[in-house]
């Protein structure tokens, strides 16, 4: 297996660190030899937050060079265009839920805010796949993660892990009503569309 490189980036809150930890473990569960970093500078504050994920055995670094990203996942639509100029690689794939949490300057008016348009520009000028995701009946925006983690699973963007693998690694990590509701969420969301 050639080495396989997920970029994920967020906002603070969004939930990045949980799902970088249910991928980790999910490629651990197959048996897959996995590295990862994160970044959590400043999540507390609404800051972008990274995490990096690299499975194979030739990963000797969890870093993943600039656009060498073969998935890329953002839980925010302005960073989702960000990762996609910085890690993802041409002929990757982008998967982003259409949230958007204005960045300071948006919210002061010095700057437009980032359209899904300019994310799909973007993807066109690399060749990727550019797949958005977005509930508009999502309850709990703290979810946004497993609805993306559901649609990844569902469309196979990372061999060799199965519906079962992500929900072992949720198991472990989670517990009561909150491993419930996450996966009733990721197992509904990965059904095909009716």
């Amino acid at each position: 297996m050639t080495t396989f490189n997920i970029y994920m980036t967020g906002v603070g809150g969004q939930g990045i660190g949980l799902l970088s930890e249910v991928l980790l473990r999910a490629a651990d569960h197959a048996g897959l030899m996995v590295k990862s970093v994160d970044t959590h500078g400043l999540a507390q504050r609404g800051g972008i937050v990274v995490s990096q994920l690299r499975i194979g055995p030739q990963a000797h670094s969890p870093l993943i060079p600039a656009h060498a990203a073969d998935l890329v996942v953002a839980l925010e639509r302005h960073e989702a265009l960000r990762a996609a100029h910085a890690a993802l690689k041409a002929g990757g794939v982008l998967i982003y839920y259409d949230a958007l949490w204005q960045p300071l300057a948006v919210r002061l008016g010095q700057a437009p805010a980032v359209s899904a348009e300019a994310v799909a520009e973007k993807c066109g000028a690399l060749g990727a796949r550019l797949i958005r995701v977005h509930r508009p009946n999502l309850t709990d925006a703290r979810m946004q993660n497993i609805v993306v983690l559901a649609h990844i699973q569902r469309l196979g963007l990372i061999a060799h892990l199965e519906a079962a693998h992500y929900e072992h690694a949720m198991e472990d990590l989670l517990r009561g009503s909150t491993l419930e509701e996450n996966l009733a969420l990721f197992d509904a969301e990965r059904q095909p569309a009716s």
